[in-house]
């Protein structure tokens, strides 16, 4: 695989390459950043760049080597994932068992340890060790969605290599070329970070179901005032749609805003693209002003719900709001 086939991340791959140039490369790296937005894809390129027999800067995919890390079976490469809720320090031994051994090859060995935010705190002090005393050549490759909660002496002791989220139009476009629904996906790539994330909640039946009662919710709140409360009853609170409702009022200020997108004419920017023809009849009915007091609706019931005040009575009060001309 090569570093031009992961998607996004210009400037983590620009700091690898760089270092595969300069052939300055760190005993140890911390890859921070949100799931999915391609640390473990990166890891992996990284890894065979090191060990490809044909490039020096990336992986040319053709070589034994490039192969081997392809097909899972690298030698050099050594993988620790969490066993549980966490990574212990058993593992981590051994890890430190395995690297004693030297390399075949003369390449640096490589171990990459995905979610280290959850290594405990004794095999993090473990792995301490191994990061400034490792017996062979080694570099070590930590993967977290937060590195800043790895101790601050491991953080101090590795380059740091920063992912950021993965650009909407960019995931929307992967996620159709996976043959996922063009109208969910346009939706779920606002409310995930990365691919995994949005995957996985477009393989999930409610979100379609959620996005289409808040289509209907939101709909019948302009037009027909209080029967919405009526219709949440029925469609959300008796359904087991009542367990997502961070996510409706999330989708729910998706639509709003594209109210203000039709105002100023930003048809390119609207999420519910496919609801283009409704959306064009209600984003006159309200004034700007109106649209963004109900943006701030939907954000102040979803921090009701983090604090744990009644879901249904947000709903309820939301909705009454929305009706509210």
């Amino acid at each position: 695989m090569s570093f031009q086939d992961i998607m996004g991340q210009d400037a983590a791959k620009r700091l690898l390459q760089n270092s595969l140039r300069k052939e300055a490369i760190s005993h140890a790296y911390v890859f921070s950043g949100p799931a999915g937005s391609g640390q473990m894809k990166t890891a992996l390129t990284f890894a065979e760049a090191l060990f490809c027999q044909q490039l020096k800067d990336d992986a040319c995919g053709e070589c034994l080597e490039c192969r081997k890390v392809a097909h899972g079976n690298h030698p050099d490469l050594h993988i620790v994932h969490a066993e549980g809720a966490s990574i212990k320090i058993d593992q981590i031994r051994e890890l430190q068992r395995i690297f004693t051994y030297r390399s075949e090859s003369g390449n640096p060995k490589v171990y990459i340890i995905e979610q280290a935010d959850k290594m405990t705190v004794q095999a993090a002090n473990s792995l301490l060790k191994f990061l400034e005393e490792p017996q062979v050549p080694a570099v070590g490759i930590l993967i977290s969605d937060n590195g800043q909660a790895l101790l601050p002496t491991i953080q101090s002791r590795a380059q740091w290599v920063p992912f950021t989220p993965l650009n909407p139009d960019m995931m929307m476009q992967e996620l159709s070329h996976e043959g996922y629904p063009a109208a969910l996906s346009r939706c779920v790539v606002h409310l995930a970070s990365g691919l995994d994330s949005c995957r996985e909640i477009l393989q999930q039946n409610w979100f379609a179901e959620i996005r289409n009662v808040v289509l209907q919710l939101g709909k019948e709140s302009m037009e027909r005032g209080n029967s919405s409360l009526i219709l949440a009853q029925q469609k959300v609170f008796k359904t087991g749609l009542a367990e997502h409702l961070d996510t409706l009022f999330h989708l729910f200020h998706l639509w709003l805003k594209d109210m203000l997108h039709f105002q100023y004419g930003r048809h390119e920017s609207i999420i519910f693209i496919d609801q283009l023809d409704t959306i064009s009849k209600l984003a006159v009915t309200r004034s700007t002003e109106q649209w963004v007091s109900y943006m701030d609706l939907a954000v102040e019931c979803r921090k009701k719900l983090r604090y744990n005040v009644n879901g249904q009575l947000c709903v309820e009060q939301f909705l009454m709001g929305l009706a509210r001309a």
